[in-house]
C-alpha cells in the first residue's frame, strides 16, 4: 500500500522512513484526514479520560515504542 500518510509533526525519522519506500508524507495538523490513507501518531498525548472521538475513518498507528521496520509493516498490512 503506497499512498498518503499523515504524520505528526514530532515523527521525522518515520516521515523520512516514508518517503523513502515511495509513500507521500503531509503533517498531520495540516492534513486533510479524508483523503489520507492512514496517520501515524505519537502516542504521548495520552487519552486519560479514556474517551474516544472519532475524526477519521483510515486507520490509526501508535508509534510509541515501534522500530520503523515494524511501523513500515504495519503498513503493509492495510
Amino acid at each position: 500500500m503506497q499512498g498518503i500518510i499523515a504524520v505528526e509533526k514530532n515523527l521525522t525519522r518515520f516521515a523520512e522512513m516514508l518517503e523513502s519506500e515511495g509513500y507521500e508524507v503531509v503533517e498531520l495538523s495540516q492534513a486533510n484526514l479524508d483523503d489520507v490513507d492512514a496517520v501515524l501518531v505519537s502516542g504521548s498525548d495520552i487519552n486519560l479520560l479514556n474517551m474516544q472521538d472519532t475524526q477519521t475513518e483510515v486507520p490509526v498507528i501508535n508509534t510509541s515504542g515501534k522500530t520503523t521496520a515494524e511501523v513500515m509493516a504495519e503498513l503493509e498490512r492495510l
